[in-house]
């Protein structure tokens, strides 16, 4: 008798131990998340192995664009945002709570085109690119893009220009670029995350644009880099700051990239980086995140998956055509990321 009741207790105490243990274990949790389609590959990438390591926690990424992105964020319907143009003290202003913007990878902008028989990267000059996408130059074998190519047959084809049509933040880097090394563009187009081309067609995300741009014989668009060496696209050689072609690749875009001081609010533009071997067209791209979050988990969540990419993930970075953040952005972020809460 002795013996039942006192296996008995063992049984009662494990019970109690096991619904004790099961009761403090966490619940899964769905981040949900949208926005940069610019960043997008990468982030899928991210957020699979996270989610191996940490079952627990799904991410739902959404590749939107930028401008969508910062209407869910600002309207409640995500966890977190991902723009490529960080937000504007107006835009932060209509969040309750305030904002942390954290860069969490770079990557560099090219020019894709479709010129059938021309296998070589098309050099294009510091005034004849902002000119194609005014629609001043309009043939491929225009004198100045030839001068530009000796011993390179450029075909008598008309230019088509693709860009994108939705609300975006590589727009809005093409263009902060194009307007501070043109005069003119920034007097007749400007610079935005949606912008009034005067010629071309429009292509959703950079999906639709290289759509555009296979589509079509002679078409030019602009995607990212990433983007255009998974699915082998031609990109053009562009003349920088200093006078110099210079081919993306991640090691131009890093140079161009170790030409930046972030300030404290995180926010920086590369407009125009100088340097003889940086590329001329490169980026940040930031997640939105609240200051504080109500729903039990999501803030520990995030500041979790935050840390992993900036550390563990950054590694994954080159292999898919992104730059991986200097130590000195890396820092700064995570002390940002700290103070969720």
């Amino acid at each position: 008798m002795k013996n039942l009741l006192a296996l008995s207790v063992v049984a009662a105490l494990a019970i109690t131990a096991a619904l004790s243990s099961c009761s403090v274990q966490a619940p899964p949790i769905t981040l949900n998340a949208s926005g940069a389609t610019f960043p997008a590959p990468l982030y899928g990438r991210w957020f699979a192995e996270y989610n191996k390591l940490h079952s627990d926690v799904r991410i739902n990424y959404q590749s939107v664009g930028s401008g969508q992105g910062i209407k869910s964020f600002t309207g409640g319907l995500t966890d977190f945002g991902a723009s490529d143009a960080a937000m504007s003290d107006t835009e932060i202003a209509a969040v309750s709570g305030g904002v942390f913007l954290l860069p969490m990878t770079a990557g560099s902008i090219v020019l894709s085109y479709n010129l059938p028989g021309v296998t070589a990267s098309v050099q294009l000059p510091r005034d004849v690119y902002p000119a194609i996408f005014l629609g001043e130059i309009t043939k491929w074998n225009d004198p100045k893009i030839v001068a530009a190519n000796p011993g390179v047959t450029l075909p008598d084809l008309p230019i088509t220009v693709a860009y994108r049509a939705d609300g975006s933040g590589t727009t809005y880097n093409f263009t902060n670029h194009l307007a501070a090394i043109s005069p003119e563009f920034k007097a007749k187009v400007g610079s935005g995350k949606a912008v009034k081309w005067p010629i071309g067609v429009g292509g959703k995300g950079n999906e639709g644009v290289a759509a555009q741009i296979k589509g079509t014989p002679g078409t030019i668009g602009y995607v990212e880099y990433g983007y255009a060496q998974q699915i082998k696209l031609p990109m053009a050689t562009l003349q920088n700051q200093a006078g110099k072609f210079v081919a993306p690749s991640p090691d131009s875009g890093s140079t161009a990239l170790g030409k930046v001081e972030l300030p404290e609010n995180l926010r920086a533009f590369v407009t125009d980086p100088a340097g003889d071997g940086s590329y001329p067209i490169v980026t940040f791209t930031w997640w939105l995140c609240h200051t504080q979050y109500a729903k039990p988990g999501v803030a520990d969540a995030i500041k979790g998956l935050a840390t992993w990419c900036l550390t563990d993930g950054q590694k994954l970075a080159p292999d898919l055509g992104y730059l991986p953040l200097p130590a000195n952005v890396v820092t700064k972020v995570q002390a940002s990321v700290s103070q969720i809460k």
